[in-house]
């Protein structure tokens, strides 16, 4: 069935395509979720992400995982964060990535440690901060994507 071109613009328009704040942050929030939380265990009903689940798979898996954190680095690079917060947000993948190594243990630790979880946080207080048009009250979020 075809779309008219009203219907094909408005879902575009919901599509966080920009390099506009609000549009990096529903980006990012959206990575974040299915990096640390896009599946619930049943049973315990914890939620775990790409990153707890490719980092299964040794040595390429930790590396693969560590890219897309670092992508979240880049995005931030490129809102203007200060040289500190992109260094934090490094060191919490280099941690992630370096215990995750580790077999077994670091895959607990990946079930605890949500790298990205704590990088978006970094990310949210600089955008809520410097850009406060782009907060978002949080049960809002699940209702857009």
């Amino acid at each position: 069935m075809p779309h008219s071109q009203e219907q094909i613009d408005r879902i575009a328009a919901q599509l966080p395509i920009g390099r506009d704040p609000a549009s990096v942050r529903r980006r990012l929030e959206a990575m974040e979720t299915v990096l640390e939380r896009a599946f619930t265990i049943p049973g315990i009903n914890r939620g775990v992400g790409l990153d707890s689940i490719v980092g299964l798979i040794p040595v390429v898996g930790d590396i693969i995982t560590a890219s897309m954190g670092a992508w979240l680095v880049w995005e931030a690079r490129n809102l203007g964060m200060s040289k500190f917060q992109l260094a934090r947000m490094a060191g919490n993948i280099g941690i992630d990535t370096a215990v995750g190594a580790i077999p077994l243990v670091g895959d607990l630790f990946d079930f605890a440690f949500r790298s990205n979880t704590r990088n978006l946080r970094i990310i949210k207080r600089y955008l809520d901060k410097h850009h406060p048009s782009t907060r978002i009250v949080e049960g809002e979020v699940a209702g857009r994507l």
